[in-house]
C-alpha cells in the first residue's frame, strides 16, 4: 500500500509510521505536494495547535489536501483540520467537512486536555470501524472536539459527547490516536489501508 503521511514537523508522525510499518504498509513521511498528490492514500496526523498546523499547510499542501480524491485519514488535530473552522486560534480549517471545532469545557472532575482511554460508541457502520465495537477503548489526547453530525460514525464522552470518528466519501477521521490504541487502533489503521482507492 502506498500511504503518504503528511510531514508537518510536529506531533505523532513517528508513532504513526511505526504503526503502519507493523501492518506491512508501504508508507512515506513527506511534505512534497507532488508525492502526496500521487499517493494511493493520505494520513494527516497532528498534535498541537490548529492555527500553527494550518500555517504549515499553507505552503502548497492545503490545495493538495482539498483536491485529494482517494482515502484521506485525519488523526486527532488532523481530524479537526478537516472542518470549516476551529475555535482554537480562531482559524479556518480545510473546509472539507462543514462545522466548527469547539473547546472542551474543563471542570474539576474533567480537566483538559482529555488524556487517556475512553470507550467508543459506534453510531453507524463504516468500513473504517469494521471489527470495532461499542465499548472498545481508544486513547485520546485533546482539548478541542468536532461536532456530532451526519459525518459522525463513532462518539466518545468527556463531559459531553463528541465525534470520536467521522467518515464522508473519501474523508475519514479519528479524534483518538489509533497508533497508540493497541489492537483497536491497529484494526482501524488496517481497515484504512485496505479501503479501495
Amino acid at each position: 500500500m502506498d500511504v503518504a503521511v503528511i510531514k508537518l514537523g510536529v506531533g505523532n508522525t513517528a508513532s504513526v509510521m511505526f504503526a503502519l510499518e507493523r501492518l506491512g504498509a508501504k508508507a512515506v513521511l513527506t511534505d512534497d505536494p507532488v508525492r502526496i498528490a500521487e499517493a494511493e492514500r493520505m494520513i494527516l496526523p497532528g498534535v498541537g495547535a490548529a492555527a500553527a498546523a494550518m500555517r504549515l499547510l499553507d505552503g502548497g499542501l492545503r490545495d493538495v489536501l482539498r483536491e485529494f480524491s482517494r482515502p484521506l485519514l485525519g488523526i486527532c488535530l488532523g481530524q479537526q483540520l478537516l472542518y470549516d473552522y476551529s475555535q482554537e486560534g480562531g482559524v479556518a480549517g480545510l473546509g472539507l467537512l462543514p462545522g466548527e471545532v469547539s473547546a472542551l469545557e474543563a471542570t474539576s472532575q474533567l480537566p483538559t486536555p482529555h488524556m487517556g482511554w475512553s470507550a467508543l460508541q459506534i453510531d453507524r457502520e463504516n468500513a473504517l470501524l469494521e471489527g470495532v465495537n461499542s465499548g472498545d477503548y481508544a486513547y485520546f489526547v485533546h482539548s478541542f472536539v468536532c461536532p456530532v453530525d451526519d459525518a459522525t460514525v463513532a462518539t466518545a464522552d468527556y463531559g459531553r459527547a463528541f465525534s470520536a470518528a467521522v467518515a464522508r466519501g473519501n474523508l475519514f477521521g479519528c479524534q483518538f490516536h489509533p497508533e497508540r490504541s493497541g489492537a483497536v487502533g491497529a484494526r482501524v489503521l488496517r481497515n484504512f489501508i485496505g479501503l479501495p482507492c
